[in-house]
């Protein structure tokens, strides 16, 4: 069964209004200024575009052994149950990188797995298989802080909703 980023639509969604919002805003202090032309009316709309390409985040999905991160521009498809190495350095940007037995790297935010337990728990579940295979250490430090952090964040987030915090 394949999962999906939940959030992944809202937050499309929202990439796309922020981009059309500042099209739309660019455009009208353009005609109330100096004059819109069309050549700064297509400029404009191409920051605006750009603005989209940004702020669109990669599209995640999870099935039993694979994990899809579908960009604008790319696909990278990392078997998980297969995994070599779970980087999660620690700094500020918190960004997870897999790398299978083939080469391929994927990287995931953090907070995309925090949001998405169904997600987490799946790529814990193929982690395992890789361990049990031998492909993935079991000294993997990252591994072990990643569900760390990830039960503490779910945690806190049960005690919130209960109003036990």
């Amino acid at each position: 069964m394949q999962r999906h980023d939940v959030q992944w639509p809202a937050e499309a969604r929202a990439a796309a209004g922020y981009a059309v919002l500042a099209a739309f805003l660019a455009l009208l202090v353009d005609m109330a200024g100096p004059g819109l032309t069309a050549p700064r009316a297509l400029a404009w709309t191409g920051l605006a575009a750009a603005l989209f390409v940004i702020l669109l985040p990669p599209r995640v999905s999870v099935a039993p052994g694979r994990l899809t991160v579908r960009g604008l521009t790319s696909t990278k498809t990392v078997h998980t149950d297969e995994l070599v190495s779970v980087r999660w350095p620690i700094d500020v940007s918190e960004r997870v990188s897999l790398c299978d037995e083939h080469g391929t790297r994927a990287e995931l935010d953090l907070r995309l797995l925090l949001s998405n337990p169904p997600l987490w728990l799946q790529l814990e579940a193929d982690a395992r298989i890789s361990r049990d295979h031998g492909t993935l250490p079991y000294d993997s430090p990252c591994l072990d802080r990643l569900a760390r952090r990830i039960d503490e964040e779910t945690a806190h987030g049960v005690f919130r909703v209960s109003r036990l915090e």
